[in-house]
């Protein structure tokens, strides 16, 4: 209702403009004394002017729209709306009127015209921009922009132009010397990052001081990030950042989003490329399953599934409370989707093959796994039984049921494996190599290895969170320690494309980027919780836990890289195993695992996968699993 009220009341704004601009015209003709004529014309083409302009305003749209908002689009559509009404209002007022109209009216009505319609919208906009600011500026937060480009100057324009949201602008910073000394939106660029704590210092006299300096740098590389926050920090100011490339790509930079910075940011790795049209080929109309779907994988792995509307996608999980959790998100943000939640173990044979013949499986994402490293070397005959023999399962009744695509999620802990989690995830990958390619029923079982996601379910970043909360200390097994880090959006879309990508048996590799050192992460999380390490929190270092390695790798000696089409993804060709003789293996394992046999399931890895070094005796390893947990 309010907003009918406004287009009616902008309309008849739009009317008494009309109507004074021709009225001008006519008096700036006649040296404002009208003759009879005249008098007579103006009256007639008044009608004409007020049911052409305004209904041409009308289909225009010049009636809607928030004009403290406005922008040069809208001046360009104020432009055209009365370039075509005064074109319109020409010809028929010549047709009806004659050439006894004078001719000149026609181009200073529009002189007119359409400079006071902009003039008003643009009115507004200084107020609010202007008058508004400046009496809610007391109670503001002053802000500097790091960052003088287009995010900075949308981001200026959004503060500026919203004066509840608390901010008020008192200038940039860029590292750029062509842009020191210029202005942007009004505002002038004071200077480096470097000169941050110089330019607080002599602000610090205005009301409002600098309270806070916000990154707009969407597109920044994780080393300029680092730097950014570096500067901020020696400035005494909370620092915040807005949101990634590909919110600003999308129009969503808004100062509403402005967020502290994330250990993400500080990665800066670059926004995947995906071919969104063979994804959706290999998944729309299909039904799909997701093996430990209730985890932080197969969490995310069903919601980038869920935009591809598959006929039916399965979640497959026995975690109950967790995967009631990702059935209600799923249902309440697709609720058109066809959402199966079905507990289970990947262990359970007759549950996996019985999940796979309801639902017609087509495509297979495997993510059920036992993770945890160090639980795992004190956990040998549950890690088999999970990882490798549910792997199996899951193998097996993919093959039986016709499944025409099998993807493993695999990880870097396979390579040179010196714990009992990544010879059983190698394991897992020699089962998908040892499928013949396009024979299988025409399916493909590949599989997807790759480093640490930040954030996933027991990684070293929700530890080091907590431990922070606490007061400290952060714990870090080793200052060399290092690890491949992506987000776990990043892993899974990667994961998407490769599951399209694959002929049967290959393993993908993940570009992981450059590894982390663990203890610089930690350090970085603190001084991003506004502390300082070693001062506020300390760092403590425990020791390589049961397992461990000081440095992840990606590929074993002896597979060959291969390129593919996409720059994120590679192909490892590695030696395999036959089918027969892993079909023996496996029916070797669980045996040993109904007997409960640790250390026959360790040889039993080791036949397999002779690479493994393990790292002392299975009582060892749950000694110091033990000591560790105390720690």
């Amino acid at each position: 209702m309010l907003l009918n009220l406004r287009r009616i009341l902008i309309l008849a704004y739009l009317a008494v403009l009309t109507a004074a601009s021709l009225v001008l015209a006519f008096l700036l003709r006649f040296d404002f004394s009208l003759p009879g004529l005249a008098d007579d014309l103006l009256r007639q083409s008044l009608a004409i002017a007020l049911g052409v302009k305004i209904s041409v305003f009308f289909c225009a749209k010049l009636d809607r729209g928030w004009w403290r908002f406005v922008s040069i689009a809208d001046l360009v559509r104020v432009f055209v709306a009365n370039s075509a009404a005064s074109a319109l209002f020409t010809a028929i007022t010549f047709a009806v009127l004659g050439p006894a109209f004078p001719r000149s009216v026609y181009i200073i009505d529009f002189l007119i015209c359409f400079p006071l319609s902009a003039a008003t919208r643009f009115a507004v906009r200084l107020y609010n921009e202007a008058v508004v600011r400046e009496v809610s500026r007391e109670g503001s937060k002053g802000v500097l922009i790091y960052g003088a480009g287009v995010a900075g100057a949308a981001l200026a324009r959004d503060i500026r132009a919203n004066p509840g949201m608390g901010y008020h602008l008192l200038g940039f910073l860029d590292d750029d010397p062509k842009k020191w000394k210029t202005t942007v939106m009004g505002a002038a660029v004071l200077g480096s990052g470097r000169s941050a704590p110089r330019i607080v210092e002599r602000l610090r006299r205005r009301v409002p001081g600098v309270s806070e300096i916000i990154i707009a740098m969407p597109s920044a590389s994780g080393l300029q990030m680092r730097e950014a926050l570096a500067n901020c920090r020696a400035a005494g100011v909370v620092c915040k950042t807005l949101p990634g490339l590909e919110e600003l790509l999308s129009g969503k930079v808004r100062a509403n989003q402005v967020r502290n910075v994330s250990l993400q940011d500080l990665l800066g790795r670059e926004p995947v490329r995906l071919e969104e049209k063979r994804i959706r080929e290999a998944i729309t109309g299909r039904a799909v399953l997701v093996t430990g779907g209730a985890g932080s994988i197969g969490s995310e792995l069903c919601r980038q599934v869920a935009d591809f509307a598959p006929r039916i996608l399965v979640v497959f999980d026995q975690a109950e409370s967790d995967l009631y959790r990702i059935e209600l998100e799923l249902r309440g943000k697709f609720p058109g989707l066809h959402i199966a939640a079905e507990i289970g173990d990947v262990a359970d044979a007759a549950r996996v093959d019985a999940t796979l013949a309801e639902h017609r499986i087509d495509c297979i994402f495997h993510a059920a796994a036992y993770k945890h490293v160090p639980m795992m070397e004190s956990q040998v005959v549950e890690a088999v039984k999970n990882n490798v023999i549910g792997t199996w399962n899951v193998v097996q009744a993919a093959r039986r049921h016709g499944v025409s695509n099998f993807l493993l999620i695999s990880t870097d802990k396979a390579v040179n494996p010196v714990s009992i989690m990544g010879v059983t995830k190698r394991v897992c990958e020699l089962m998908v190599a040892a499928m013949p390619a396009g024979q299988s029923h025409g399916a493909r079982f590949t599989a997807v290895r790759f480093g640490n996601v930040l954030g996933s379910n027991g990684s070293v970043v929700p530890l080091f969170q907590s431990q922070i909360a606490a007061g400290g200390p952060v714990t870090v097994t080793h200052p060399e320690v290092r690890r491949y880090f992506m987000s776990i959006r990043e892993a899974v879309q990667l994961v998407l494309q490769a599951s399209t990508m694959g002929k049967g048996s290959e393993i993908f590799l993940l570009e992981m980027g450059e590894p982390v050192r663990i203890a610089d992460m930690a350090r970085n999380m603190i001084r991003l919780s506004g502390l300082v390490p070693d001062e506020d929190i300390e760092i403590r270092y425990v020791g390589l836990r049961p397992g461990e390695k000081l440095f992840e790798e990606l590929i074993t000696s002896g597979e060959n890289i291969l390129p593919t089409y996409h720059e994120k993804i590679k192909i490892f060709q590695g030696p395999s195993v036959s089918l027969r003789m892993m079909e023996g293996w496996v029916k070797e394992a669980e045996a040993l695992a109904a007997r409960r046999d640790p250390d026959g399931l360790v040889e039993h890895l080791k036949r397999l996968v002779p690479e493994y070094q393990a790292s002392s005796s299975l009582d060892g390893r749950r000694s110091r699993y033990a000591q560790a947990i105390g720690d």
